[in-house]
């Protein structure tokens, strides 16, 4: 007998296509397109709004003030003041805290790979400042500072709509560059654009920037000091005279980032299993302590803050500030004016050659290599769409021009150089897709090197329907915790599966990975390879030359001849061998899994990894008749 719940077919396929649509929205909400799509309604609704018959309101209601009082302290300013100083400082703070993160765990810990972003940033300053100030004269010249500024939301948006279908890659790029174009952007709010400073208030503010290093210095891990400690900063800042967005970027600079640490990680899960075993309050509360110990403040805080910035602080920046009036012949004389056309030269203009031009010369004359994947003519794309400067450039125009009409000029250009800019992307992103088969701009996907039963070391049935292929290193603690993993994932599918491991050691971050490569190796050589696997694995941080002959002798090598094998290095070619099947691959950490010849992206823990694995072994449904 069918339940109620279940109800008709028909039903049912709805309930069904609603959740899937309610999936596919959640997906959407999460992605850099769907903050870009909503700044760009917000900027549509405040021109509309500015240009409507209750324009009125638009005015009245940004100069609302606005005041918190506590006992005979205040502070008031009206709202496009709250907007500007507040909420900004806050979207400055994200942004600091990502270029903490990428100097301490992302992109920029390789300092090779900044050199070619950090000159491709510099020529993206300035070149665009020259060519303004070659048409901005006298007053206007003052407004040079808004062609400097990307804004990194609004650019990765249109990277998601207009970019290759595969972006990851130059994405990483772009925002390396940028981290430079946000620092020397806020450097010049709060240096050029500031008022009179106040020493006193910045006494404090510098106090408050110490505290920070004390706090980061003695490993505070709870979120909230650094919260406190970033508030009265920024109150100080805003006292002392500087422009409020540089005690953001500073704040953020200074929240710690760190890898995950082996210690923490283990500490949280087996303080998670006390709590499953015995579920009280103080057992499930010191589990939650555990779990917070181990992600650093900086990524927790990120996690809050990151969807009201770009759902929330930036759309609200946009309806605050882009509303401009442009009636009584006001967009003629935006037009004919030289700021407007300063502004566009400098942000369409300046950023692509600055940006795109100095990449490639760079790349040209060896100061660094573009990134794998990433052709010229998608760097030329990139540095288009940098052209859209929209959130820094706005918060620059309201403190550059005392003059209401350059303001509105100058945000005339803003505005047309968003348009511009992103179509001059779009256009070069489909030139280099037709003319030199730039289609995509991320790591490869595909596993560069097939499975070769004769060559690879293979876990279970060479034949097996399912593979699964692990990129790892002895010395990396989450490869060793992976190894358990493995065994799960082994044990659910039997004979249906293969497993093949392959050599990715990185000895930047683990000194002894290369050589407990070669170690195995050279067991490998005695038919004993997964013995020395799961002993260096057990024992991954005890992986010194000593440490290595002690489990060679323990699976009863030939002690003399293992250690010769090691000093001539007869297995280093094998070990480098994979490290570029890796690289080709488009492996870049460890442990980093393959669900077939497809690179696995997400968790790698044994439930995601067999439903992976599951999907890759069910056939593709067939489209019903009549579909295309």
């Amino acid at each position: 007998m069918t339940s109620q719940r279940a109800g008709t077919p028909a039903q049912t396929r709805r309930r069904e296509l609603s959740g899937q649509l309610s999936d596919q929205l959640r997906r959407f909400l999460s992605t850099e397109s769907a903050s870009a799509l909503l700044l760009v309604a917000a900027s549509v609704l405040a021109l509309v709004w500015a240009n409507s018959p209750w324009s009125a309101s638009y005015d009245a209601l940004w100069a609302t003030e606005l005041a918190v009082r506590v006992g005979d302290a205040e502070l008031g300013m009206d709202l496009g003041h709250w907007i500007d100083d507040a909420l900004m400082a806050v979207f400055f703070f994200v942004i600091g805290m990502e270029v903490r993160r990428d100097l301490a765990v992302g992109e920029l810990t390789d300092r090779r790979r900044v050199v070619l972003p950090v000159v491709a940033g510099v020529g993206g300053m300035a070149v665009p400042t020259v060519l303004y100030l070659l048409v901005a004269r006298g007053d206007a010249a003052a407004g040079w500072g808004v062609v400097i500024g990307t804004d990194t939301a609004f650019l990765l948006g249109t990277l998601a709509l207009v970019g290759p279908s595969m972006s990851t890659q130059l994405r990483v790029f772009l925002l390396t560059l940028t981290v430079v174009d946000d620092v020397v952007a806020v450097s010049v709010i709060g240096v050029v654009y500031s008022g009179a400073i106040h020493l006193p208030a910045l006494t404090a503010a510098a106090a408050g920037v110490v505290l920070l290093v004390v706090l980061d210095r003695l490993g505070v891990w709870r979120a909230w000091p650094y919260v406190v400690v970033t508030i009265a900063l920024w109150l100080a800042t805003l006292e002392s005279g500087l422009h409020a967005s540089i005690a953001g970027m500073v704040a953020g600079l200074l929240i710690p980032a760190f890898a995950p640490r082996r210690e923490a990680v283990e500490g949280a899960a087996s303080r998670f299993r006390a709590f499953r075993q015995s579920p009280l309050a103080v057992v499930g509360r010191s589990a939650r302590d555990a779990l917070a110990r181990a992600v650093p403040v900086n990524e927790r805080v990120q996690l809050v803050l990151h969807p009201w910035t770009g759902f929330v602080v930036v759309p609200l920046f946009a309806l605050a500030n882009a509303g401009v009036d442009l009636r009584g012949g006001v967009l003629g004389e935006s037009l004919r004016s030289p700021v407007t056309w300063a502004v566009v030269l400098g942000l369409v203009v300046g950023k692509l050659l600055g940006i795109g031009g100095f990449a490639l010369l760079g790349a040209r004359l060896g100061l660094g290599r573009l990134p794998q994947g990433v052709g010229p003519g998608q760097v030329l794309g990139g540095a288009a769409l940098s052209g859209i400067g929209f959130t820094v450039s706005l918060l620059i125009i309201g403190l550059a021009f005392e003059d209401e009409d350059l303001a509105d000029h100058a945000t005339v250009g803003v505005l047309l150089a968003v348009v511009l800019a992103t179509g001059v992307g779009a256009l070069v992103f489909r030139l280099a897709a037709a003319l030199h088969g730039e289609t995509s701009a991320g790591l490869p996907t595909t596993l560069a090197r097939p499975v070769d039963p004769t060559r690879d070391r293979i876990r279970g049935d060479a034949s097996a329907p399912l593979t699964l292929v692990e990129y790892a290193d002895f010395e990396c603690p989450f490869c060793a915790r992976s190894t358990g993993v493995g065994k799960e994932v082994r044990e659910h599918f039997g004979a249906d599966l293969r497993y093949v491991f392959r050599h990715l050691p990185l000895p930047d971050v683990h000194p002894h990975a290369e050589l407990a490569a070669a170690a195995a190796e050279a067991a490998a050589a005695h038919d004993r390879f997964w013995e020395m696997h799961d002993l260096l694995y057990a024992h991954h941080d005890e992986l010194e030359l000593e440490d290595l002959a002690g489990y060679a002798g323990k699976l009863g090598l030939d002690v003399e001849v293992f250690l010769r094998d090691l000093s001539e290095g007869r297995h280093a070619a094998r070990v480098r061998e994979d490290v570029a099947d890796a690289e080709a691959s488009g492996a870049r950490g460890t442990p980093t899994f393959f669900v077939g010849d497809q690179r696995h992206t997400g968790p790698w823990d044994a439930q995601t990894l067999i439903r992976a694995l599951e999907a890759a072994r069910r056939p593709s449904r067939p489209r019903p008749a009549g579909t295309t």
